[in-house]
């Protein structure tokens, strides 16, 4: 999941710009009848989406508004994800407040909102309400929105009951990307390959951008195996949905990075990150650059990471300082400020491999442990599992773990395969 910065986009420019326009007394969204919600989300950017406008037009015109409401709040968290703009969710946000002022106390609001604030990273808020939605009433996604959040926070096992209580519901494709996701945490793959195979063919055509979604998954699912002819069609499966599906160009660059094909690579890695800026593309196109000898492209990519990534993804900025060997004790704040909202294995990872970085082993390997205990097969995992135990002296530890991360090398980083070369992380202890 991506994390989300405190953004002022173009969707939002609008709708606030919008709702100023509203605000004189004789053009009042109070003496129409419309609340300020309603007014941001028929006032937001559509970039052309019919859907969108015909939802927009039914809010405006009051055709079953309380729909309308809900349906733009879900198509907006859609925009977000697809432009990789996070302005859209606050207009989603502000849609799940239209709903309320149009059917007070009606649950569908509540989950909308809970949707937002889960792809916001404000999981706790996201479980309270959760909790209370799935105390109201016995409905598959209210247990999904839990299962999420949970799963963030690293309640792996309480995510699971909420999973388990989805399958049982309903099994369609919202359960079963779910249950994919929940076995690959736990280390099966295979399972997980299953499960996201029959979200494939559950999912709703109409719905393009969630069947791009679940081939992107099993992309990266296919490159962990070392399959990559499969790997490779999978992730053209997802860009045949949607063509400018940045997901799926990561995971098809991925591919050719592992195939050695370094120039498609770059290509496929520059149209990736200029559809989505995150520091995960940058750092994976900068890796890809100074494999073609663009050295000075690559080097003023990780300087705008550095820069700017902290407001936009903090663990990952953290992973790729720590790796470089660079500003250690900033990682280590990143990392700590992240595990505070988001303690899951990877965030644990991340402040292990940081505090590493700066020579504090005894709790670095403590915190790997905890990340290694769900049993999660991940190559990233794992070399910094190997290069932790090296550096503690513990060179059995190190040789199993650097194996088992040679087993899964197609998932790593140029970088990261750098450092499973050396064995060894910087500190004072090397």
């Amino acid at each position: 999941m991506q994390t989300v910065g405190i953004l002022v986009t173009s969707a939002l420019v609008v709708s606030l710009t919008a709702c100023s326009q509203r605000s004189s007394p004789e053009k009042s969204t109070e003496s129409i009848g419309i609340d300020r919600g309603c007014a941001v989300a028929m006032a937001a950017s559509h970039d052309g989406e019919d859907g969108i406008a015909k939802l927009q037009q039914d809010l405006r015109d009051r055709r079953a508004p309380a729909r309308a409401a809900e349906q733009l709040g879900y198509r907006f968290i859609s925009r977000a994800r697809l432009t990789n703009d996070p302005g859209f969710y606050k207009v989603a946000e502000q849609a799940a407040a239209c709903l309320e002022s149009i059917a007070p106390g009606e649950p569908a609001a509540l989950l909308l909102r809970g949707h937002v604030f889960h792809q916001m990273h404000r999981f706790a808020e996201a479980e309270v309400i959760a909790r209370r939605l799935v105390t109201m009433r016995e409905f598959v996604l209210d247990f999904g929105l839990l299962g999420d959040v949970l799963m963030e926070q690293g309640r792996v096992a309480d995510a699971a009951q909420a999973y388990q209580k989805m399958i049982d519901l309903k099994p369609f494709y919202q359960s079963y990307t779910r249950a994919a996701h929940l076995r690959w945490i736990k280390g099966d793959l295979t399972g997980a390959i299953a499960m996201m195979n029959a979200a494939v063919k559950a999912a709703s055509l109409r719905d393009r951008e969630s069947v791009a979604w679940a081939y992107s998954r099993l992309a990266i699912y296919e490159l962990q195996r070392g399959r990559l002819a499969e790997a490779e069609r999978m992730a053209n499966a997802s860009l045949h949905y949607v063509p400018d599906y940045a997901a799926a160009l990561l995971a098809r660059g991925r591919v050719e990075l592992a195939q050695k094909k370094h120039t498609d690579a770059v290509a496929t890695f520059e149209r990736a990150a200029r559809l989505n800026p995150l520091p995960e593309y940058q750092w994976t196109l900068a890796d890809a650059l100074r494999l073609v000898n663009r050295t000075d492209e690559a080097a003023a990519l990780e300087e705008q990471l550095v820069r700017e990534g902290a407001s936009s993804d903090p663990r990952t900025l953290a992973l790729f300082l720590s790796t470089r060997g660079k500003d250690g004790e900033r990682a280590v704040d990143l990392a700590r400020r992240e595990l505070g909202n988001r303690s899951d294995v990877f965030t644990l990872d991340a402040l292990a491999w940081a505090l590493a970085s700066t020579g504090r082993l005894h709790e670095a390997s403590t915190l790997m442990a905890r990340a290694l205990s769900e049993g999660t097969e991940d190559g990233r995992l794992f070399l910094h599992a190997a290069a932790i135990a090296a550096a503690d002296g513990r060179s059995v530890d190190a040789r199993r773990w650097a194996h088992k991360a040679h087993m899964l090398r197609f998932t790593l980083l140029p970088s990261e395969l750098g450092v499973l070369r050396k064995g060894i992380v910087s500190s004072p202890r090397t």
